[in-house]
This record gives C-alpha cells, sequence and structure tokens, in this order.
C-alpha cells in the first residue's frame, strides 16, 4: 500500500510491514523538538517559566502535573497553537528532514493532537459528519472533509475502525454519539493521520473501563514503532506500557528523566461496589421528587432511551452507570431538560405543574457535565460564570449585581476556587474550568445535583476534595444524581442506582450488595 509524502501506514498495515518500511525510512522521518527558555504567559498569569525540553524521535514520554500546571498549554504550544514570550535566549525548535526550523509552520502537519478542547470544536461548529468521514480527515489531514474518500481510503478507515472495534458506529453522526464514543473516534482519526509526532491530553477521560483498556492497549503498541508521543494525564494507572521518559510540571516548570516507574495508587477491586448505606436504604422513601414513565428520547433520528421508568425521591443518592453510548448523558440531561421526551412519556417534577417555564425548572437544578463545560463562551470570567448560572443562563446579561457577586465568590470559595475568580474561562485548565462548574452548580442552592463524570480532568487531590463535598452534600438530603464510569468516585452515601446498556434499564433500585 503506497505512502504519502514518506509518512507510514500507521494502525492501518500490518505493525511486521510498517516496522520494516518505518526501519528504513527513521532517519529521514525523524521529528525532534527543542524548548530552550520558553515562557508562556495567558492573561495576566504566568503558564510556563523558563522551561527546557529536549523531545527525540521515538521517545515516549509521560507528562504529569496537577490541574493548572500547564500541561495542555505546553501541548499547545508543542503543537504551535500557542506561541512562546519572545523574550531573549527563548527558542523553540523543530528539527525535520535534517532541517532545523524555529517556527512549527511545514511541521504542524507532523504533529497529531487529541484533547478535550480538539473535540469540543466538533460541537462548536456543528461539525455533525459520519464518522468514517470523520476518521477520513485523519488520512486528509485536514479539519473537515476536502473531498470524498477513494475507494482505498474508505477501505483504510473501516480497517482502521475494525482494529478499534468501531466498525459498528461508522455511519453514525459524530455529535450523536456519547461523549466517550467521540473520543475513540478521534482516537481513530489521530493514528489515520499517520503523524510524527502524536500528542494525548488526558485520552481516556470519558471512557468506560472497557474502552480504556481498548485504548490502552492500542497505545501499548505504538511502541514497536519509532512514533513520538507524548500523554498527558492525572492517573497514573492509566500511563500506557512503553514509556520511556518522565516529565513533570509543577508551578510552571518543568523536570525530566527516564521513566522509571512509579507506584501506582490503590484501586478498588474491579467490579467493587462501595458499602450501601442501610441507614438511607431502608429508610421509608420520601416524597418523590422526579418521575419518569415510559420515556423514550431520539436525536437525530436514533433512540438513544427507550421505555426509561425512574422514580427519584427527596434525599436520594443515584449512581447511574453503563458502557460508553449507554444514554447516562442523555438520561441527565433529560433530566434537566434539554432534551424532549417523545410522547408516549411523561416527565413529572413536583412542585412545577405543566407549562412552567423551563428557566424557572433549571434555576434549582446545580448540573456539571463536559456538555455545559463545552458551551460556556471562554471569555467570561470565573465570577461572571457563577452568576450567569445564577441566572439560569449560560451568557452573562449585564453586570453582576453586588449580591450576585458576592454569592458566586462564596460559591468558588466552597470549591477551592476563589483564586480563579478573575481569570477568564481560556486563561483555566480543563481541570480549573470544572472546579467554577461545580461553583456555578452550588451558588443557585439547587434541590437536585446531576452531576456527569464530574471529576473528569480533576487531579487526585481535588478529585478528593469535590467527592468529599458532594458525599456531605448528599448525606445532608440533597437529592444527588451522578454518572461516573470509575467505581471510586461513587458517593459513600449512594442509596440507589441505575444501569444502562443500549438505552434500556438494566437495572433500577436500591443499590445492591
Amino acid at each position: 500500500m503506497p505512502t504519502h509524502s514518506g509518512r507510514s501506514n500507521l494502525m492501518i498495515e500490518g505493525n511486521s510491514e510498517f516496522e520494516m518500511k518505518h526501519r528504513s525510512a527513521r532517519r529521514s522521518r525523524c521529528l525532534a523538538v527543542d524548548l530552550l527558555h520558553v515562557n508562556l504567559v495567558r492573561g495576566e498569569q504566568s503558564v510556563l517559566r523558563d522551561l527546557k525540553w529536549r523531545i527525540r524521535s521515538g521517545q515516549r514520554w509521560a507528562l504529569l502535573g496537577a490541574n493548572g500546571a500547564g500541561k495542555t498549554q505546553l501541548l499547545k504550544l508543542i503543537a504551535g497553537d500557542v506561541w512562546p514570550q519572545p523574550r531573549p535566549g527563548t527558542q523553540r525548535v523543530y528539527h525535520w528532514h535534517g532541517e532545523r526550523s524555529l517556527e512549527p509552520l511545514g511541521v504542524k502537519e507532523e504533529i497529531a493532537y487529541l484533547g478535550a478542547e480538539r473535540q469540543d470544536r466538533y460541537e462548536h461548529y456543528g461539525w455533525n459528519h459520519r464518522v468514517a468521514t470523520i476518521v477520513g480527515t485523519g488520512l486528509q489531514r485536514s479539519d473537515v472533509p476536502l473531498r470524498t474518500l477513494t475507494t482505498v481510503e474508505r477501505r483504510q478507515v473501516a480497517r482502521l475502525l475494525r482494529r478499534l472495534r468501531l466498525e459498528s458506529l461508522g455511519q453514525r453522526r459524530f455529535l450523536t454519539l456519547s461523549h466517550g464514543e467521540r473520543r475513540l473516534v478521534l482516537l481513530a482519526r489521530a493514528l489515520a493521520w499517520r503523524p510524527a509526532l502524536l500528542l494525548l491530553d488526558e485520552p481516556l477521560n470519558g471512557l468506560d473501563a472497557q474502552n480504556r483498556q481498548r485504548m490502552l492497549a492500542v497505545l501499548g503498541k505504538l511502541r514497536r514503532s519509532s512514533l513520538t508521543w507524548i500523554y498527558a494525564t492525572h492517573r497514573l494507572e492509566e500511563v500506557p506500557a512503553g514509556v520511556t521518559h518522565r516529565a513533570q510540571l509543577s508551578a510552571g516548570r518543568l523536570r525530566t528523566g527516564a521513566w522509571r516507574g512509579v507506584r501506582k495508587p490503590a484501586q478498588r477491586v474491579a467490579g467493587q461496589r462501595p458499602k450501601r448505606n442501610r441507614a438511607r436504604a431502608s429508610m421509608v422513601r420520601r416524597a418523590p421528587l422526579i418521575e419518569l414513565h415510559s420515556v423514550w428520547v431520539w436525536r437525530e433520528g436514533s433512540a438513544v432511551l427507550r421505555r426509561i421508568a425512574l422514580q427519584i425521591a427527596v434525599g436520594d443518592c443515584w449512581v447511574v452507570h453503563g458502557a460508553n453510548g449507554s444514554g447516562k448523558s442523555t438520561l441527565l440531561a433529560t433530566l434537566l431538560g434539554e432534551h424532549g421526551v417523545a410522547s408516549q412519556g411523561t416527565i413529572w417534577r413536583r412542585g412545577y405543574p405543566p407549562g412552567t417555564e423551563l428557566g424557572d425548572v433549571q434555576r434549582r437544578i446545580g448540573y456539571v457535565a463536559p456538555e455545559l463545560q463545552m458551551l460556556l463562551p471562554r471569555k467570561m470570567t470565573a465570577v461572571e460564570t457563577v452568576v450567569a448560572g445564577l441566572r439560569g443562563a449560560h451568557v452573562l446579561d449585564g453586570a453582576p449585581a453586588n449580591g450576585e457577586r458576592l454569592a458566586a465568590l462564596q460559591a468558588l470559595r466552597r470549591v477551592g476556587a476563589l483564586g480563579l475568580a478573575r481569570r477568564t474561562l481560556e486563561e483555566l485548565s480543563y481541570g480549573q474550568t470544572r472546579r467554577v462548574l461545580f461553583a456555578r452548580a452550588l451558588a443557585r442552592h439547587p434541590d437536585i445535583l446531576l452531576l456527569d463524570e464530574p471529576y473528569t480532568g480533576l487531579d487526585a487531590p481535588l478529585r478528593t476534595r469535590l467527592r468529599g463535598l458532594v458525599e456531605t452534600l448528599a448525606s445532608a438530603v440533597l437529592t444527588t444524581v451522578i454518572a461516573s464510569h470509575h467505581r471510586d468516585e461513587w458517593p459513600r452515601c449512594v442509596t440507589h442506582e441505575l444501569e444502562l446498556a443500549g438505552g434500556e434499564v438494566r437495572y433500577c433500585g436500591v443499590l445492591r450488595p
């Protein structure tokens, strides 16, 4: 099978054929990067300080650091999406095909990037192409389709989808997929890109256990090639096999060295559940807060939820779980009122008679979700984001009143994000923005919390802190519904669980032993 511009057919052809071709072309294809005395400032915040990093072909880096350390900005700087401060001695050097370039132009197309911001662009711009077409843009090295795929390219895409076990999604529209399914499709697209450098920013976020293992297996196989990759993560248990080097960011400064392995944090045994809160689970059910009867939800002509029957009572703490694509996010968004219900089903909400304005309902709901994070304007400050939430809006209409600002600051302090108050969302890391979303949800003093993968993108200390806050609220009889793929994120006070499979209920009731 021919290659284009000397690019290898990584993950499309067989491994042995790829390795033979790649070894013969390795010297001419080496992409190396030198960062010397690099500083980066976003807004008024110093993100990277006097950073030095030498990245050589064939190295496989684990990039570690707490929320706000600068990992995403560092990857974007390497990719050529942001520029370092122009200071004496600063250099960003790319070595490619025996040539040395101080700018990413000409090299940028050899770098593939997978991360939350790139994924969010599809929703923002409405790029709702079929999955096979999205993966095909990797072959064309373009954000959007440049032309119809050739027969050979369609076969390449089909082969890659089969290798990642995504063939059933090939004809689905991208925006109908779950958050995790989208991430897998974009990994396929990145591999179809056949890059010389692969940048992965928290690539396992939003994936269920089976798909996390699938992606780790794919990434582990890449060590057989000379492909260079940098893998940023908060979870040491999610570092793929084959890592050769470690880079640790702290307060904008970088320490690098060989990967010697680290002691991974203790994990729950697979399938282990939180201990059942017998006192709450056995009590007489309180008054119902929300009831769903025979609920169907359709999106883009496909039934995403089918025949859902559910009763959530005041003080319940529910966990919703299931594989990627099972309908968890759609269910929480339906409880929020974002999706209409087909005519044969009904949703009843206590205290809200038929005809109540949706905004009045949503002002009493605290909501945290990746989709909400993507929709918020990046130019708003953290305080403005929380105030907009108090008003039941995504965009702030008019300056905050003194009382609103005070309530927003109190909510930010509650989640440990007071120091972010004046910074815009575009200056914040993904994890820092997630803290702002928590403040936005809690500032409303809600009747119910809807949390969709709420700890995605958070480092371990912050996950622990926010999980403790959620448990405190739930224990104080605040009704809570949380969807999570990670069992260690389930609240200890959980009373009920809902397991979904293919949009239908597999189990609904008190937490099983």
